[in-house]
């Protein structure tokens, strides 16, 4: 091992770009997205997503506005190939997005990367081949004409196999691999060379990646090298200039932004980041640092609690706590000067006139992101949530309370660890009925019937019938309400004593067939934490339900 280990590594070299325009420009409009988490992002998972979860994966890229998406490397084999021509059979793709596939510039793969989406209405089939020098003389020990006429000869295949299927309006993109450390004359001769066998249009443009494949210096180098791309390629107008950043550097969406500001047109990446190695360009970061300088960025993350579930879900993996707006913990604050800050900052917005966002430590309206800062910092502690939310809320209709999330998760990963799989909805729904005695017999205490009445001092009387290990017993309790009565019930009949900390409540469908669920967070003599469930058709009746539940958690524990 060197004593310098910096010795064996040399600087990047800047790029003769001395009259450069982008560090004086702004990003005044969002640009064309693609997502390649269906591809890309797939390929850097530890297990790789089945075709339910990359189907859950597209509806939401849909959902949110991604009109252009790369849906998977049909030559990679049979499960990739029946997906996307399943896909496409389906019908499902709406009419204004673009499905696109990857393919190295080989006839065989590039002839069954059409096939995988025969009957497309639109299509984009992506080719690509390394060009820098690393990979010509390591990898590949070719020469320069050697690996520009792969990038030909893939191009014909393109051309022709296109021309055979005229029910498809096809359009063509291409990549020099590894265009971040190639040299720039070289990557524009190939770009070239594919082009005027496309022979591509300023209504019908070819799409020209350069991709940092990976990360090698600063991001201003980058956007050097973009718009130094932009300003010789021949035939410019014709071309949409597309970008997709690595993160090896961890600066893949300040490359993007400056690459934008250089001249692109067009920005690849993956939701919150996925990617191989320290990966791509987080589609969500980018969009939504445009969001707040005041530009549309034609996705909606509204919701982006629901999108991060749903992500987590299908990839296996969590968004980190800190990640720039998806982060559980990025609108919390711990210091008590930042806390008064922001307290300041809503109390100040409460007086101004206009809809300028100003609040201290917040660079984004928690509220645009379908969250509020008060429930932000309950999810404060929080941590290790994963897909089973998701699945409980998508299968049975229940919206865990955050903190009943993180109660609930170490139940779900001591399944996890027994069982030795992957847990499916039914493991998820059962393990949380044992947890919370929700619809499971036999158990301690079960509801038979009650009625509920007013005093003449105004208090609620609960009266009825409760089960005790089987057997009927009738029981009486008053309180301020229903649920204190029952809560005043279990302690004067049965001795269980819990007082409630949260209670929450929410309906489970509509109509005539909707049902109610109740969530009650309690703490037990001893400070324990203790939670409770209860549906039924009636939401009164659910919040009783809730109570018994806890109680038989609180028994369950002794």
């Amino acid at each position: 091992m060197l004593k310098n280990p910096s010795a064996k590594y040399r600087p990047f070299g800047q790029i003769d770009l001395p009259d450069r325009q982008w560090p004086s420009r702004l990003i005044e409009a969002a640009p064309r997205w693609l997502s390649t988490d269906l591809r890309d992002g797939n390929q850097s998972i530890i297990d790789p997503m089945d075709a339910v979860k990359k189907r859950r994966f597209f509806d939401l890229l849909v959902e949110i506005g991604v009109k252009e998406i790369e849906v998977g490397f049909p030559s990679a084999g049979a499960t990739e190939f029946d997906f996307i021509s399943g896909l496409v059979k389906s019908g499902d793709i709406p009419q204004d997005v673009t499905v696109q596939v990857l393919t190295q510039s080989r006839e065989d793969l590039i002839r069954t990367s059409f096939d995988s989406l025969e009957g497309a209405h639109r299509a984009i089939v992506h080719l690509y081949n390394a060009v820098s020098p690393a990979w010509r003389e390591i990898v590949f020990r070719m020469t320069r004409e050697e690996v520009r006429d792969i990038a030909v000869k893939g191009a014909k295949v393109l051309r022709d196999e296109a021309a055979r299927r005229p029910g498809t309006d096809w359009h063509f993109q291409y990549s020099p691999e590894t265009f971040s450390t190639a040299e720039l004359d070289f990557s524009i001769e190939v770009a070239s060379a594919v082009m005027e066998v496309l022979q591509p249009t300023p209504d019908h443009p070819i799409i020209l990646n350069l991709p940092a494949t990976v990360e090698a210096a600063t991001p201003n180098v980058y956007a050097d090298q973009i718009e130094y791309f932009c300003r010789h390629l021949p035939r410019r107008e014709s071309a949409v200039i597309s970008l997709h950043t690595h993160n090896d550097r961890g600066t893949g969406v300040a490359a993007a932004e400056l690459g934008l500001m250089a001249g692109a047109d067009r920005v690849e990446g993956c939701l919150f980041g996925n990617g191989e190695r320290t990966g791509n360009c987080c589609l969500v970061t980018m969009a939504l640092n445009l969001y707040t300088q005041g530009v549309d960025p034609r996705l909606d993350f509204s919701d982006i609690d629901r999108v991060i579930e749903t992500v987590e879900y299908c990839n296996d993996l969590p968004v980190h706590q800190r990640h720039p707006y998806g982060g559980e913990l990025v609108f919390t604050a711990f210091s008590g000067s930042h806390q008064d800050a922001i307290k300041k900052g809503f109390e100040a917005r409460e007086r101004q006139n206009d809809e300028a966002w100003r609040v201290p430590y917040l660079p984004i309206d928690p509220a645009d992101l379908g969250r509020n800062y008060e429930a932000v910092i309950r999810v404060n502690s929080q941590s290790g949530k994963g897909g089973f939310a998701w699945v409980l809320e998508k299968d049975q209709g229940l919206k865990l309370p955050k903190r009943m999330q993180a109660d609930f998760s170490k139940e779900v990963q001591r399944l996890a660890d027994e069982l030795g799989r992957e847990l499916n909805a039914a493991d998820i729904w059962n393990a949380f009925r044992s947890a919370y005695h929700v619809k499971t017999h036999p158990k301690h205490f079960q509801l038979v019937d009650y009625e509920e009445s007013r005093a003449a001092d105004g208090t609620r009387v609960f009266a009825g019938t409760i089960a005790v290990e089987g057997r009927e017993q009738s029981v009486s309790g008053r309180g301020n309400g229903l649920i204190s009565s029952v809560m005043g019930t279990i302690r004067e009949a049965f001795g269980v004593e819990l007082e409630v900390a949260d209670y929450s409540e929410h309906a489970l469908g509509t109509g005539t067939d909707a049902r109610a669920a109740a969530y009650l967070e309690c703490r037990d003599t001893s400070g324990h934490t203790i939670w409770g469930c209860g549906i039924d058709e009636d939401v009164a009746t659910a919040s009783v339900r809730a109570v018994l539940s806890a109680a038989n958690s609180a028994v369950a524990r002794r």
